[in-house]
């Protein structure tokens, strides 16, 4: 597991008073100095990536704090699609600044926190859903759960896609993968299943 940014109840309330001023300023330091003044270089010395970095750890948390009851009655095969729609329902708010986030993400310079912040958004989502597997499983799943994720998220934020044209992306993505992992388990049950020995 990844260590998450600094967390306080200060850099959380910040975000609040960021968030609007990011459509039009980007995760920036000038995006700091509207909304926040002298405070914001304090709060966030590491600048936009910083910025982003702790909206990205803010919503992982809101999306499992919001999915919680619905997790409670529902199947394992279904956790992760709550998880991840519930999240698509918190940043429809936003998408603007989901935008900024991903553009910014995208830049080469950027690439290892890119990787570490979807890692942590999915090893949250596999973790809320109850997961429980080890070893090379564990990576497997959570390989898989990244690109359904970043897909459906990138899926989601064209300007011409809503909400229900979203959850119908996610929805066949993880039923390509569940297809997948089941050809896969009756390939493997053939491939290593005990050969008979001749009498």
């Amino acid at each position: 597991m990844i260590a998450p940014p600094e967390r306080s109840e200060a850099r959380d309330t910040a975000l609040d008073a960021v968030l609007p001023h990011v459509g039009a300023l980007g995760w920036s330091r000038a995006t700091l100095r509207r909304a926040l003044g002298e405070d914001g270089a304090r709060l966030f010395p590491g600048g936009g990536p910083d910025l982003v970095e702790t909206y990205i750890d803010l919503m992982d948390r809101h999306m499992v704090a919001h999915a919680a009851a619905a997790l409670a009655e529902a199947r394992l095969s279904e956790r992760v699609r709550i998880l991840i729609a519930t999240r698509l329902r918190l940043s429809e708010e936003h998408k603007p600044a989901v935008r900024r986030a991903a553009l910014l993400l995208a830049s080469p310079q950027h690439a290892v926190l890119a990787a570490h912040c979807t890692a942590r958004t999915v090893d949250a989502i596999w973790h809320a859903a109850g997961d429980t597997s080890a070893d090379f499983n564990w990576y497997t799943k959570r390989a898989i759960l990244a690109g359904v994720y970043t897909s459906t998220l990138f899926y989601w934020m064209n300007e011409s896609t809503t909400q229900t044209a979203a959850l119908d992306f996610l929805a066949r993505r993880l039923a390509g993968v569940a297809r997948f992992q089941k050809l896969r388990t009756r390939v493997e049950k053939r491939l290593f299943a005990p050969k008979a020995v001749p009498a």
